[in-house]
């Protein structure tokens, strides 16, 4: 979950009160569909090839190699390097060990090619939990000497300006570097558990009051403007990606043959959790909503320890984050140098990466959007594009309905076009003179 569910309400307001939801569900589905379409495929070439398992990557390798085009198929495993170069594509570990039987050469510039996209993307992620943690920290710290048991909205406090967001960034960071030095995987498996369990019971609390007191929705518009619309789409595709993990769980079931059920399941789990608390935020706050929902939220003490809950939770998922660019080029780079050496250029280079993602949370305007941008990138193509073409390339030859290829040509489309006009806008909106910088509740103006 994350931060990315805490921004759907806002996802919402871009596309609007009708489409949003509708939005949602139909994403969801299209989701579901194309997570279904790489399982069957990639069963396909199980039973093809007598291989136990094949990851997303190999799947679109054979793919392309049973296609019908001479071109795709003599290319097929440029489609591979495709799939694992794009954020999300699969796990570390199945990205490195594909390199082996290739040239040195062409092993070189793929390895760090994949490598460049994870640490990019990783470190995306720790720039975006800095700005959530201060910010959420600023508002609680503001109203601590006036916070009561009282959790009526329209009785709440108003904020005593203290220092300014980019000071709190600074104040976690001792704190993100000690969390920083844990190593050992399994005691991280420990901070993930307690993450997902503070973080869903702060969404319990969050749905528990956004269901209160919900003004006339007749007032919202029913579709908001195609600019905000492209926006919606790449944060929406953003949370529903997870098609990258996909195949690696199956392969870990028992019983492969209940996969799909418990797939479609839990899809639809997640888009009914996904459409609720995004509604229902944004028909409480209405246009007052902002990037996350927590900062919405009155300033008592019930709800003033959902913001330290998932505090708690974004601090122990910066590590889970932390720990893939880590791996890439820590290793890398005690390898250059002696043994005597190591320890310390280990704790230098994590204390060093640190700090990176802490400048760049100060520095980087519309963290927002740079999400929403590697959701249209890297979430469409993996979630969207890749998949239908596929399934084309995969049963072309073996006779497919013209129904099938038209719907499958349709979500790649879809999945082109939400790429196209999502990346636009975000770019357009990052870069255009006299922006309005925000810090999630704070905003400044560049001059």
């Amino acid at each position: 979950m994350g931060t990315g569910i805490l921004g759907l309400p806002l996802a919402v307001k871009n596309a609007g009160i009708l489409m949003g939801p509708l939005s949602l569900l139909a994403m969801g589905f299209i989701a579901c569909h194309c997570m279904h379409i790489l399982v069957r495929c990639a069963q396909h070439f199980c039973h093809r090839l007598n291989r136990p398992f094949m990851d997303y990557a190999d799947t679109v390798m054979h793919g392309l190699e049973a296609s019908p085009s001479a071109w795709l198929r003599k290319h097929a495993h440029w489609g591979r390097y495709l799939v694992l170069a794009l954020p999300g594509g699969v796990r570390i570990q199945e990205k490195e060990t594909w390199l082996a039987g290739m040239p040195s050469s062409l092993q070189w510039w793929l390895r760090h090619m994949v490598s460049f996209f994870l640490i990019l993307t990783q470190l995306g992620f720790c720039c975006v939990y800095i700005v959530f943690l201060a910010d959420n920290l600023k508002q609680v710290v503001e109203a601590i000497n006036g916070t009561t048991n009282n959790c009526h909205y329209n009785e709440t406090v108003i904020l005593t300006p203290t220092l300014d967001s980019r000071l709190y960034m600074l104040a976690f960071l001792p704190v993100l570097v000690l969390l920083a030095l844990i190593r050992n995987l399994r005691v991280l498996s420990v901070f993930s558990m307690l993450a997902n369990l503070s973080m869903l019971l702060s969404l319990v609390i969050i749905a528990q009051y956004s269901v209160q007191e919900i003004p006339d929705p007749s007032r919202l518009p029913l579709i908001a403007s195609w600019k905000t619309y492209s926006l919606f789409f790449g944060t929406a595709i953003f949370s529903f990606e997870s098609i990258g993990v996909v195949l690696p769980l199956e392969n870990k079931m028992k019983n492969t043959r209940r996969f799909p059920a418990i797939l479609s399941l839990g899809m639809f789990i997640i888009t009914a959790l996904y459409i609720g608390i995004g509604v229902l935020g944004y028909m409480r706050f209405e246009n007052d909503i902002k990037a996350s929902i927590t900062l919405n939220l009155p300033n008592c003490w019930l709800y003033q320890s959902v913001k330290l809950l998932y505090v708690a939770g974004i601090l122990c998922t910066y590590t889970l984050q932390f720990y893939v660019p880590a791996e890439i080029i820590i290793p890398f780079a005690i390898s250059q140098v002696s043994k005597r050496w190591a320890l310390l250029l280990d704790l230098s280079i994590r204390f060093t990466m640190v700090c990176l993602t802490c400048i760049l949370a100060i520095l980087i305007p519309r963290l927002d959007l740079v999400i929403s941008l590697v959701g249209s990138v890297s979430s469409s193509a993996l979630a969207l594009i890749i998949p239908p073409l596929l399934e084309i390339a995969t049963y072309y030859s073996e006779g497919m309905s013209p129904l099938t290829i038209v719907k499958d040509a349709l979500i790649s489309i879809l999945g082109f076009m939400g790429f196209v006009a999502g990346t636009y806008q975000a770019l357009d909106e990052l870069i255009q003179p006299g922006h309005s910088v925000t810090f999630s509740n704070s905003t400044m103006l560049i001059q």
